[in-house]
């Protein structure tokens, strides 16, 4: 078998759910979980910064934890449940964090907003947040260049309750 024929049969089934629907392909093992999410699923909330998960734009939920999309094979995730950045609107409502981020003005270009929702989300779930150093920290795995933080901590601080970040 030559190297072309290899790389062209290197298929691999895979079944997961995404945002609630299950999701049946055959792809590359090669391909990242970010680019299915994005150029299979067109999915497209799900950013690419970095692509070696320093920036965490393509944090997404993979059965409950946060994680970079960019740093694993689609294929690793066969049987799991994905979330991404779009299952957090529910008919047309914003989730409370995602409404806190507008009213707090805690983006700019937007960039990084999905990975920092989906990171916190999944914080969320876990944890309260009450003070600043609590956030601060909630948002350390992610990076933006466009602020200085202080509108993404004021929308954590809002939710940051222990309540259910939906809706």
């Amino acid at each position: 078998m030559t190297e072309q024929e290899q790389i062209t049969t290197d298929l691999h089934p895979l079944h997961l759910t995404v945002n609630g629907k299950d999701v049946d392909s055959v792809l590359d093992s090669r391909i990242s979980l970010a680019d299915f999410l994005r150029h299979e699923l067109r999915l497209t909330g799900t950013h690419l910064g970095c692509e070696q998960g320093s920036c965490g734009a393509c944090t997404v939920i993979v059965d409950g934890v946060a994680v970079r999309s960019c740093l694993m094979f689609a294929v690793q995730l066969n049987g799991s449940t994905v979330e991404t950045v779009e299952s957090l609107c529910v008919d047309g409502q914003l989730s409370r964090l995602q409404q806190a981020f507008h009213e707090e003005h805690a983006l700019q270009c937007g960039f990084c907003t999905s990975g920092f929702l989906m990171s916190l989300t999944a914080h969320l779930r876990e944890h309260q947040v009450t003070n600043d150093q609590e956030a601060r920290e909630a948002l350390s795995g992610n990076i933006c260049r466009c602020t200085g933080y202080a509108g993404m901590v004021k929308a954590l601080l809002a939710v940051g309750d222990g309540e259910s970040t939906t809706q």
